[in-house]
C-alpha cells in the first residue's frame, strides 16, 4: 500500500509540474470552418476524468497544441495522439506528460486533438462498445477515417509552420498510443510527401483503427513499444509492423516489456515501462534525428 501511495503521489506531482506551462500553450485549429466530414457534429466538447485519467470526449474541431521546444532546441518535432479507442483522448498520460517530457528534451511537441466518437457516457459507453464486437467495428469504420485526415493534417501543419517554431522540416515524427498508435501506422500508411513523418513512434498501437498495409518507400524509422501483458493482446501487432519494417528494410526497433499491461503512457509504476521514453530518446540519437 505505501509503495502504491508513493508512486501515486509521484504520478500528482509530475501533473502539478505540467500545470503552469500547460496555462501557456498555444492551441491551432487544423481547419477553417467546420472539419470536412464531421459539418453537422453540434455536440459540446467534454473535458473530465474517465477510466481515472483525465480525459478529453466528444471532439468535433480537432487542434494541435504546442509545445515549444526548450533549453537547447534540437530542430526535431513530435505529434503526439493521445489514446483512447477513438472514444476518448487520455490527455495527460498519453498527450501533456509526454509533451512536457519531449519539450524539455529540446524537442518541440504537438499534441493532436483528434475528432473523436460522440458518446453520451464515455466509461458506460466504452465498456458497451468492446462488449458488442459489431458496434465497435461500425463506430471505427466511421471514425478512424477522420482521425487518419486529422493527422495527415496534422503533419502537413507543422511542415509548413516548422520555421516559427526551429523545426527542420525533415524531422517531423508521429507518435501514437493505443488508439493514437493505430492513427500513427495509418498515417504512415496513406502519407504523401507533403504529410509524411520522417519517423513514427506506435506505442502499443491497436490494430483496429489501422488504415492501409503498404509500407513508406521513402525512408521512416519506426520504434515500437508493447508490454506482453497488454489486455487488448496488441503484442502480434507490433511485432507486425516490425516485420514488415525490417521487411521493407526500414530502420526499426521494437521493445517488448515484460509487464505494463496496456495505456501506462507515462504514469510511473516502478517497472520496466517507465523508462520506455529513455529508450525513444536513445533511438532518436542513434538515428541521428536529435
Amino acid at each position: 500500500m505505501a509503495m502504491t501511495c508513493r508512486y501515486s503521489s509521484l504520478f500528482i506531482i509530475m501533473l502539478l509540474s505540467v500545470l503552469p506551462a500547460l496555462a501557456q500553450q498555444k492551441v491551432i485549429r487544423l481547419y477553417e470552418g467546420k472539419a470536412p466530414g464531421s459539418e453537422t457534429w453540434d455536440w459540446p466538447e467534454e473535458d473530465k476524468i474517465a477510466f481515472n485519467n483525465h480525459s478529453v470526449s466528444n471532439v468535433v474541431d480537432p487542434t494541435l497544441t504546442v509545445y515549444p521546444a526548450r533549453g537547447t532546441n534540437t530542430g526535431t518535432a513530435v505529434v503526439v495522439a493521445p489514446g483512447g479507442g477513438l472514444m476518448g483522448l487520455s490527455w495527460d498520460n498519453e498527450g501533456t506528460l509526454v509533451a512536457e517530457w519531449l519539450s524539455q528534451h529540446g524537442i518541440t511537441a504537438f499534441i493532436l486533438k483528434y475528432r473523436t466518437a460522440h458518446m453520451t457516457d464515455q466509461k458506460k459507453d466504452g465498456f458497451a462498445m468492446f462488449a458488442n464486437p459489431k458496434k465497435l467495428d461500425s463506430m471505427v469504420a466511421i471514425y478512424a477515417p477522420l482521425a487518419k485526415d486529422d493527422g495527415l493534417k496534422a503533419v502537413a501543419w507543422v511542415r509548413q509552420h516548422a520555421a516559427t517554431y526551429g523545426v527542420k522540416p525533415d524531422r517531423i515524427g508521429f507518435m501514437g498510443f493505443s488508439a493514437g498508435g493505430g492513427l500513427t501506422m495509418s498515417v504512415a500508411y496513406n502519407a504523401t510527401e507533403e504529410n509524411r513523418p520522417d519517423f513514427i513512434a506506435p506505442i502499443y498501437a491497436w490494430d483496429k483503427d489501422i488504415i492501409g498495409s503498404t509500407v513508406p518507400t521513402a525512408k521512416m524509422p519506426a520504434f515500437v513499444v508493447v508490454a506482453a501483458d497488454d489486455v487488448l493482446r496488441l503484442v502480434p501487432t507490433s511485432i507486425e509492423i516490425f516485420r514488415k519494417w525490417t521487411g521493407a528494410s526500414q530502420p526499426v526497433e521494437l521493445h517488448i516489456y515484460q509487464k505494463g499491461g496496456h495505456g501506462f503512457g507515462m504514469k510511473p509504476r516502478n517497472i520496466s515501462t517507465d523508462h520506455w521514453i529513455d529508450r525513444f530518446h536513445d533511438w532518436l540519437v542513434v538515428n541521428k534525428l536529435i
